[in-house]
């Protein structure tokens, strides 16, 4: 029995592994209840922070909605203004030839004056993008085109536009008017 007694030595600097309080860094394990307010106190206050941005946030947000929607209806209100001041000054030019056709005998004058309105309508329309579609003796093409009526026009006429009773137009190379169209069979 003796021998049981010298193979173990009591050490009395070894550290008791079920006692922590006395290990710097561990107060955490002595004293918990103290800990756990500061952590709430710190989460509450993170958490109000975060109410306060996402408040700002949404109503920048709400902001933005309101003045986009604002800018857009003024957009939308004035869109046509730059197109409808060009117009005007065609509509002068008609009012000018009207009162020439009711003064004006000569049948030459008032040709004249009227293919001069119609060529400066065309000009302002190119001006703002606005382009005529050439359809005659093309094929058929449903993205262009609305048929009216088809009529027999003979096999080389055939699936192709024989006539044109509405120009189609483009705006800046996007279809903005299909032209209607007579279809040969």
């Amino acid at each position: 029995m003796q021998d049981t007694e010298k193979t173990i030595p009591i050490v009395e600097d070894q550290i008791d592994i079920n006692s922590d309080a006395e290990i710097p860094g561990n107060t955490h394990l002595s004293n918990p209840e103290a800990d756990t307010e500061n952590n709430t106190v710190k989460l509450e206050a993170d958490v109000q922070e975060q109410k306060d941005k996402y408040l700002r946030l949404f109503a920048e947000f709400d902001n933005y909605k309101r003045r986009t929607a604002k800018e857009r209806l003024e957009l939308m209100q004035t869109a046509g203004k730059e197109m409808a001041i060009a117009l005007l000054d065609v509509a002068d030019d008609m009012d000018r030839a009207e009162k020439q056709i009711a003064s004006d005998e000569d049948i030459n004058h008032v040709k004249e004056g009227v293919q001069l309105v119609f060529n400066k309508l065309r000009s302002v329309l190119q001006q703002k993008g606005i382009v005529a579609m050439a359809s005659l003796d093309t094929d058929f093409d449903v993205e262009k085109h609305e048929a009216v009526t088809e009529i027999p026009a003979g096999e080389e006429k055939a699936g192709k536009v024989v006539d044109e009773l509405q120009k189609g137009y483009y705006m800046n190379e996007k279809l903005i008017r299909f032209a209607k169209v007579v279809v040969g069979k």
